[in-house]
């Protein structure tokens, strides 16, 4: 299994926490003032949960705790465990925007108000047992039967009314709900009855079929048939998204996880963002939203886009029942005043256009590392801190970086390859007198001893850094450079496969995992998958026999596969190109910003969704293509970059000049 993340808290619960605390803070920062925030949680440490987000928010600020059902539930001495939570803050609870959601109302019978029934041949009677099971036969209307007294006493509603030859009074001290043309209205429209001495409202379950959603989801259990382990309900992200905002928001979630709430708000016109501190989350969300495909809502403007809200409207079934967006609710009030019964929309039902199949809109992945200074620019940024008297937190982190980045792998020296293969490191410890190795270790398998360079805490390792490493490695006699970093430059890459004919010695790079800038938080152990070892994709660039409609050449990449070697066994291992989860083709890459205008899925099965809806339109050479390793012709740029993204998430580049060999 490929870990996302380690999971596993230096410190327990309190490492957890103040993980949870700093995104909290962050979350409480970046809402507006009508925004809301929630977190899903078990019953383990919803308790801790509520005092962070007291302490975060204000208690003030608390909305909701909302309990919804779950699949699970197995338990080995207590009773199982059937929900879970999830807890509501607001910004200000005061201008929280909130709309009312509503649950389809199926229920009458037994537990429910609704025991009595009007037969279609016009007999009124309680239900009997089959009727209060829910079997009921058409025409059958269930009705609840309420108290027509009001809770205070209104002098106008105080009256006489005769019904079936008897005359009723209200209760001592109240009133009647209505006047007496309201009790003339009701009695017109056959809602009046008197089953004992008391006159008493008739509200048929039909009335309003719908009901207002409460904090306790039972309708709403985790996902069914979950694709990823990380993977959450979309239905419950999917009611306090619109529970809480409107098309054209903003949603933002920190936990990536398999980018459910991406999933779910762009299905819904909101804007979003979504982070995580490790590539294989962002990997799997990308597959997802690239080959998801959504049902297109009507919109109230086109020119606005889903920021001008959505069409809903009154629709009804053959049968009579109400299934539009717009559903009358009929009560006392409006029967009394001869209205119109008020309509509630329901947010969750806008008109679909049934001929239109929606994908998703453009988007960017985007990484945090800032730009990494060279040597002297680093010195010269420094100095200047210095004579400012500003704090050099920058100098702070990297003279921590190194040290900790050994102790690390010290405490997992293990570097993973595919097919459960790994490299396994003893002795590891810092080089004595060393301008640019940082430390040493023994490869247990084949008795020899290999150098280590880490890359930056913030930023990719140059080339540079790359090239004066295995200078110092080769000169030093060790058998073998390791590259480790969190990123690495394109031409660092390429530098680091040519490393024996580059500067004599053999090297290889390894992908540290981006939760290590967590170091006090997250545990370190042997069973961590911290590092693993990627390949370079092997391409070939190619001109086509066609010419673009400028008169220009067009060019064709071919993605032969990622060549990786695996020191462990001292052999290469060989994926072919329909063996990558992924990989893209930047057309005119400018050396920083990665533009994904062609993208692949060869190793998936996730373009039949859309194969399927779209499948009139396009031929299976389509699909075929989009699962393959063979770019579709294009003009290219000064270089062109191609990202390949293997089985472990991990995003694996090189860059190519056209006619360059």
């Amino acid at each position: 299994m490929v870990q996302a993340y380690r999971d596993t808290w230096e410190l327990g619960v309190h490492s957890w926490l103040t993980y949870m605390r700093d995104r909290l803070l962050l979350a409480r920062e970046l809402l507006t003032d009508s925004g809301s925030c929630f977190v899903q949680i078990s019953d383990e440490n919803v308790h801790h949960v509520r005092e962070i987000m007291d302490e975060v928010f204000g208690a003030e600020n608390f909305a909701r705790l909302i309990t919804y059902r779950t699949t699970s539930g197995l338990a080995a001495k207590l009773i199982p465990t059937g929900g879970d939570y999830i807890v509501w803050y607001a910004k200000n609870l005061d201008k929280i925007k909130c709309n009312q959601l509503f649950v389809q109302n199926k229920s009458f019978g037994r537990g429910t108000m609704f025991t009595c029934i009007l037969k279609a041949d016009g007999e009124d009677r309680p239900m009997n047992e089959q009727e209060l099971d829910g079997f009921i036969e058409k025409g059958d209307k269930p009705y609840q039967s309420s108290n027509l007294s009001s809770s205070g006493l209104t002098p106008s509603c105080v009256f006489d009314f005769e019904f079936e030859g008897r005359t009723f009074k209200p209760v001592k001290g109240k009133s009647w709900r209505t006047n007496e043309k309201g009790m003339e209205n009701l009695r017109a429209k056959e809602r009046l009855h008197a089953p004992g001495k008391t006159l008493r409202y008739i509200s048929f379950h039909s009335d309003f079929p719908v009901g207002s959603l409460s904090n306790f989801w039972t309708d709403a259990a985790g996902e069914a048939n979950k694709k990823y382990v990380v993977q959450t309900s979309s239905k419950i992200v999917q009611r306090c998204l619109l529970m809480t905002t409107e098309p054209g928001d903003l949603v933002f979630d920190p936990t990536c996880g398999s980018g459910t709430t991406a999933y779910v708000a762009e299905q819904w016109g909101r804007r979003w963002i979504t982070t995580d501190v490790s590539r294989v989350p962002l990997a799997i969300a990308r597959q997802r939203l690239l080959t998801a495909t959504y049902p297109y809502y009507r919109l109230q403007d086109e020119a606005l886009g889903p920021g001008g809200g959505f069409v809903y409207k009154r629709r009804q079934n053959k049968k009579g029942e109400e299934v539009g967006g717009i559903v009358p609710h009929i009560s006392l009030k409006s029967i009394a005043r001869g209205e119109p019964p008020a309509e509630e929309v329901l947010v969750d039902k806008p008109e679909k256009e049934s001929n239109v199949t929606r994908i998703s809109g453009p988007f960017c992945v985007e990484a945090v590392l800032p730009t990494p200074l060279s040597p002297e620019a680093d010195r010269a940024e420094r100095l200047q801190v210095k004579e400012s008297g500003l704090p050099d937190i920058q100098d702070t982190n990297e003279e921590n970086h190194i040290p900790r980045m050994i102790k690390v792998l010290q405490l997992s020296p293990i570097l993973h390859l595919p097919n459960n293969n790994r490299l396994e490191l003893g002795d590891v410890r810092p080089v004595a007198k060393s301008m640019n190795l940082h430390a040493e270790g023994k490869n247990i398998k084949h008795d020899e001893i290999v150098a280590v360079v880490f890359g930056p805490a913030n930023g990719a390792i140059s080339e540079r850094a790359v090239v004066e490493a295995g200078k110092e490695a080769s000169h030093k006699g060790y058998a073998r450079l390791i590259v480790i970093a969190f990123a690495v430059e394109p031409a660092a890459r390429q530098t680091i496969e040519k490393g024996e004919a580059t500067f004599g010695v053999p090297s290889l790079y390894a992908q540290a995992t981006t939760d290590l800038v967590m170091p006090d938080l997250l545990k370190t152990m042997r069973s961590s998958q911290i590092f693993s070892i990627v390949g370079l994709p092997d391409i070939e660039l190619k001109k086509t026999d066609e010419q673009a409609e400028d008169g220009g050449d067009l060019w064709q990449v071919i993605l032969r596969g990622l060549d990786i070697f695996d020191p462990a066994n001292m052999e290469h291992i060989f994926c072919t190109g329909d063996e990558v989860p992924c990989w893209m083709l930047d057309t005119d890459y400018d050396g920083q910003c990665f533009r994904a205008g062609q993208v692949f899925f060869p190793r998936t099965e996730a373009w039949k969704n859309i194969h399927r809806a779209v499948q009139a339109d396009f031929e299976d050479t389509v699909w075929d293509h989009l699962r393959g390793n063979t770019s579709a012709p294009f003009t290219a740029g000064e270089q062109i970059a191609v990202k390949v993204i293997d089985v472990r998430g991990n995003e694996l580049m090189v860059v190519k000049r056209p006619n360059e060999s």
